[in-house]
């Protein structure tokens, strides 16, 4: 799982990046909000560590971008010595999912972190995923749209069900690459562009259908619920 961290304190990236690298997390770390703010035109994550008080950008103003931009699905912890009811309300309001208090202690951070990791992820163990009229059967992968067997090849169903896990959500080029295909070098952004073509008349991905699968100019794609 990919976690970005984002605080101005550089001892305090040091020492959470190296907690969650060591608790299995992907960590990549940014000091200012505008830094991870252009990150996020071309790069995907899936949970953000955000400090509140940045002296750029603050961590509201971040996590605001996130839910406006990205969507609700990418679970947001922030760091704060703020712990008026005042401002807890105005945190959970703007989006965020939990609040670990400055200082902090690291067990009680990773718990937090694992926590939302677990929360974003429990439906991950299913054997079947449904989405509208597709059916992903995961154990055989196989796709069925209202009831019939559509046929993919391997590299396409893991696209599709990315895509899908990641409904209303712009997913960026790096990291479908990086999650599919396991970032070979030989590939070329054609090889994307090709397997999103067939899997969009495969799957009959059309407003009419329910869905729209669309470019973000400079990003990736976004998988979007079309409702009539």
């Amino acid at each position: 799982m990919k976690v970005a961290v984002l605080d101005d304190d550089k001892a305090v990236l040091e020492t959470v990046a190296k907690l969650l690298d060591e608790a299995g997390f992907q960590c990549a770390t940014f000091d200012n909000g505008r830094q991870l703010v252009r990150t996020l035109h071309r790069e995907t994550f899936d949970l953000f560590v955000i400090d509140w008080n940045l002296p750029d950008l603050p961590g509201l103003n971040v996590l605001e971008w996130i839910r406006n931009q990205i969507g609700a699905q990418p679970p947001v912890l922030l760091l704060t010595n703020r712990v008026s009811d005042e401002d807890l309300v105005a945190g959970l309001r703007a989006g965020a999912d939990d609040f670990v208090t400055k200082p902090y202690h690291p067990a009680v951070l990773l718990a937090r972190v694992e926590a939302l990791a677990r929360r974003s992820t429990m439906n991950l163990s299913r054997t079947t995923e449904t989405y509208g009229k597709l059916d992903f059967e995961l154990t055989s992968k196989t796709l069925r749209l209202s009831g019939e067997v559509v046929h993919l090849t391997p590299k396409e169903f893991s696209l599709a069900l990315l895509l899908f896990r990641n409904l209303n959500r712009a997913v960026s080029r790096a990291y479908i690459f990086e999650t599919i295909w396991g970032m070979d070098p030989d590939l070329s952004t054609r090889t994307l562009d090709i397997h999103i073509s067939k899997i969009r008349s495969k799957l009959a991905l059309r407003p009419e259908n329910g869905f729209r699968l669309t470019p973000v100019y400079g990003y990736g794609y976004r998988l979007e619920e079309h409702l009539a």
